[in-house]
């Protein structure tokens, strides 16, 4: 799909879904390349992305993690499900699901993955009504692997110390070349 018409369908989908599109644009490369540098591939077998939109950073994690590595997206739009499937249904590992980051267990049950290496969100918790990013949060520190990551980016920092509730370690980057400027956070669940 061309970016116009990528660009589109996002607007579109903010106009009809603000709370869970929470921005007019997919991210840019910038972004997608600073989110994806943060996995250790090596060590990650399996990886959650959570809205993962149009699959910008979809595709940045599919350069890089390795043949055998499952990558699970997440996706509760429709449209941007339909989008993922036309382009990554070829891939081997790579694993769909049309539904809500709030029942990712029941996901990975189904695909048989006790444990998650890395977590990565493209999810608005600014713009998410607390109980539901309190739901999300809590299912991914338990279906996270002890040394695990969580990774995501937030626009501004006003979420900063609601995350840290769930994860002792945040190291931050900022991102200029993203339209906002946009704030990575690569969190663990105990210090290092």
């Amino acid at each position: 799909m061309r970016e116009n018409s990528k660009m589109i369908t996002f607007l579109t989908e903010y106009i009809r879904h603000p709370r869970t599109t929470g921005a007019i644009a997919p991210s840019s490369r910038y972004l997608a390349r600073k989110m994806a540098e943060q996995i250790d591939y090596k060590r990650a077998n399996t990886i959650i992305e959570l809205g993962p939109g149009t699959g910008v950073f979809t595709k940045e994690i599919i350069k890089r993690k390795a043949p055998d590595t499952t990558l699970v997206l997440i996706e509760i739009n429709e449209t941007f499900v339909k989008q993922l499937q036309s382009q990554f249904k070829d891939i081997p590992n790579v694993h769909i699901i049309h539904g809500s980051a709030e029942y990712m267990e029941g996901y990975l049950k189904e695909l048989h993955l006790p444990t998650i290496d890395v977590v990565l969100s493209g999810l608005p918790f600014t713009s998410m009504p607390e109980p539901v990013s309190t739901n999300i949060l809590n299912r991914v520190s338990e279906v996270l692997d002890e040394d695990g990551s969580f990774i995501t980016f937030q626009y501004s920092l006003v979420k900063k110390a609601f995350i840290q509730q769930f994860f002792q370690s945040i190291k931050l980057k900022k991102v200029w070349g993203n339209l906002p400027p946009a704030y990575v956070l690569s969190c663990k669940k105990v210090g290092n």
